[in-house]
């Protein structure tokens, strides 16, 4: 039974958002049955295929499930369901352009680089006691941070830039609250969200970043903190340009007290300029991670923000893993200081094939989205239909359910897989998969 929580909406987006707002605050338990879809549909005042469209969602995301007869009931677990389990496993003989992995050819070799890290660090032996942060890579992150112009703070180190967002938001943020995301935006940070009891509020993205007014909107309903992300935006290549990040700042203005973080995923693989907001608020955080330019297992973030802020997440670090690698910190650092990554040259091989995929698209009638990095945003008409019409013609692509509130259906490319022969066939099978979806009925 649902008690006294009423589910409420006059869109399937709508409708979704309040059952995982209940499944959020608790009133909404593990194991609580939905009302049938003809039922909720006469209490809401709304189609049968509205609510059928926001169960649908609701099971994409890992909040329901369903058991035919039994109907539909909130999961044992909907809060750390990810939606990368809506990946397309690309069976033998089908290229993947749905996993997002920076291309290994443009990776250095960590060889040297770990070499150099155990020399250096011969002497303390990784022991207990020492400061959780290299003092030679806090130097250098500083100075690089300094150069792009973002505000004085300390420097913590984290594992990746997902732990740097969860371990912020925690420092500031309690079950309930809510959070002005990006949509469509990075599907792990959709995924962390509800998952630390917190309610997301979407905010659309244009090739420039976030758009000021949706962020005005979701800061005025009462949202306590803003995730942005920088450059290179996962799924759509957005990148905050100067004037958009001056848009941006004077909304921030207004609410001084919202918690910023900032996700500078594009560092070291695009060559567009950084427009920081960080220093709009009182409290914010800047995170940079390696992943993408040296290698995502490397799992090294550098985290900079307000000091309270870097002392509430090194504080709680302090009582979790303690820190991270002094190894792998000295190996960035050497990856860093020796040039091992040349950030033009990446930056181009990416762009290159980026640019050829959407121009392709164009020339067939399908507009496509990629400013930056090493994705491409594509909108179609069936996602599901899509997404198996690519996969028939032998390529598996992302589907945009993982990365959607309430924007449209689309499917991502990543374009490191590919090379200038690809770009002509793939074109050919995405315009044929992105036309018009068949009608479908539901009972």
């Amino acid at each position: 039974m649902l008690g006294e929580y009423r589910i409420s909406g006059r869109r399937a987006s709508e409708i979704a958002a309040s059952v995982e707002r209940g499944v959020g605050s608790g009133d909404l338990a593990p194991g609580h049955v939905l009302p049938p879809m003809r039922e909720l549909a006469a209490r809401l005042e709304v189609n049968p295929n509205t609510v059928a469209a926001a169960y649908r969602t609701l099971r994409e995301r890992g909040v329901i499930e369903t058991a035919g007869r039994r109907g539909s009931r909130v999961r044992a677990a909907p809060a750390s369901t990810s939606r990368g389990s809506l990946r397309i496993e690309a069976p033998p003989g089908v290229r993947d352009l749905g996993e997002g992995n920076p291309d290994p050819e443009l990776l250095p070799d960590l060889g040297p680089a770990l070499a150099a890290a155990a020399a250096a660090d011969a002497g303390s032996r990784g022991l207990y006691g020492q400061a959780p942060v290299v003092p030679e890579f806090a130097a250098y992150a500083r100075a690089a941070l300094d150069a792009d112009g973002v505000p004085a703070g300390p420097v913590a180190v984290t594992s990746g830039a997902l732990d740097a967002i969860e371990r912020v938001l925690a420092a500031h943020l309690r079950p309930g609250d809510t959070v002005a995301v990006e949509d469509p935006g990075w599907g792990s940070v959709l995924d962390l969200v509800p998952a630390l009891g917190l309610r997301a509020v979407p905010v659309g993205v244009d090739d420039s970043g976030p758009l000021a007014a949706d962020v005005e909107r979701a800061l005025r309903s009462g949202a306590r903190a803003l995730v942005v992300t920088c450059r290179a935006q996962n799924p759509t290549g957005a990148s905050v340009d100067a004037r958009r990040a001056r848009e941006l700042r004077a909304v921030l203005a207004r609410h001084p007290d919202v918690l910023l973080i900032e996700d500078d995923h594009g560092h070291a693989i695009v060559d567009l300029p950084l427009h920081p907001l960080a220093g709009a608020t009182v409290h914010w955080a800047f995170i940079r991670s390696a992943a993408k330019a040296y290698g995502p297992d490397l799992r090294v973030a550098t985290l900079t923000g307000d000091a309270v802020t870097v002392d509430r997440v090194e504080g709680r670090q302090r009582l979790g893993p303690g820190w991270v690698s002094r190894l792998l910190q000295r190996a960035v650092l050497d990856l860093w200081t020796s040039g091992a990554v040349d950030t033009r040259t990446v930056a181009r091989s990416y762009g290159d094939r980026r640019d050829a995929l959407i121009q392709a698209l164009a020339e067939r009638g399908v507009g496509a989205r990629g400013r930056s990095g090493m994705n491409v945003w594509v909108p179609v008409s069936d996602e599901t239909g899509a997404v198996a019409r690519l996969l028939h013609a032998g390529w598996a692509a992302a589907p945009g359910a993982r990365f959607r509130l309430d924007t449209p259906q689309a499917v991502r490319l990543t374009v490191s897989p590919l090379t200038a022969a690809d770009i002509a066939p793939l074109a050919d099978a995405v315009a044929a998969a992105a036309g018009p979806a068949r009608p479908v009925s539901y009972g």
